[in-house]
């Protein structure tokens, strides 16, 4: 197990202690440096799917203007 070693404000530690007074403080730490690795995980796959999705669009084929009014509209009274 490893052991780190950083510096957090005053009032973010003592409003920590508060919360968490109870607690195991590594687990909680543990945890949410766990929930950070996954939010920057997802934020990556977001990224790159955003990506593909720009990169493919130009590719599309484009609907012409009389083709999406007539989607608009079909099935309307």
């Amino acid at each position: 197990m490893a052991t780190v070693n950083f510096s957090v404000p005053d009032d973010v530690k003592e409003a920590f202690d508060r919360a968490f007074g109870h607690r195991n403080k590594s687990a909680i730490i543990a945890d949410l440096m766990r929930q950070a690795v996954a939010e920057a995980q997802r934020q990556e796959r977001r990224e790159a799917a955003f990506a593909t999705l720009t990169a493919r669009r130009s590719r599309r084929p484009a609907a012409t203007l009389r083709a999406a009014r007539r989607a608009r509209t079909r099935g309307r009274p």
